[in-house]
């Protein structure tokens, strides 16, 4: 199998179920050849605060620049670092975020838990980076029109996958290659800046 290069620094910022075996952003790792994660936090996994930390942690190790791949509360810790810290960030591949305002389904954390560990309210403002948000029509934790939303307030390009669940394993998603295809768009932002 051929590894993808790409010119910036994949980091791959999981959700809460952190490195799952079959998961397309584990698999998509394996492919990369510049390519980063966030390792999963050992206590406090909840805690919002230092899952932002994780992050920032992880890129204070990267020299250039960098483009963020991150699922569902992936996609949340992404918006709580971009509130708090600065980074060479050349793009960011937001996929299928969860709906804070949204009950969730019972294996999942309530509401008011997220809320004591930091994660609500989210920050809204728009991302001082390019980002393309990639909604599913029938995800249990979020809306499309909720994420529609949110991609206007982030500044983000929306993409419809169409009705892909939540686009984990769970919903019959493992290697997703359409991933690598957005990441390699990300990677000549550059280049169609020079060319304009």
């Amino acid at each position: 199998m051929e590894k993808i290069r790409t010119k910036a620094t994949v980091l791959i910022i999981p959700g809460l179920r952190d490195h799952v075996a079959d998961h397309w952003q584990t698999l998509l790792e394996e492919r990369l050849v510049n390519v980063r994660s966030v390792p999963p936090l050992e206590t406090d996994k909840l805690n919002c605060e230092k899952r932002v930390a994780a992050i920032q942690a992880q890129l204070e190790k990267i020299q250039g620049p960098v483009i963020l791949v991150a699922h569902s509360a992936g996609v949340l810790m992404t918006l709580h670092w971009a509130a708090k810290y600065q980074h060479d960030i050349q793009g960011a591949l937001l996929v299928t975020p969860p709906d804070l305002s949204m009950e969730w389904p019972a294996n999942y954390p309530s509401a008011d838990t997220l809320r004591q560990e930091g994660w609500d309210p989210l920050p809204n403002s728009k991302l001082p980076f390019p980002s393309i948000v990639a909604a599913s029509s029938n995800d249990h934790l979020a809306s499309y029109a909720a994420v529609e939303e949110m991609a206007k307030q982030w500044g983000s390009q929306l993409v419809n996958l169409g009705a892909v669940g939540h686009m984990n394993p769970a919903a019959g998603f493992g290697l997703w290659t359409r991933a690598e295809q957005f990441i390699q768009k990300l990677d000549l932002i550059d280049e169609q800046i020079l060319l304009a």
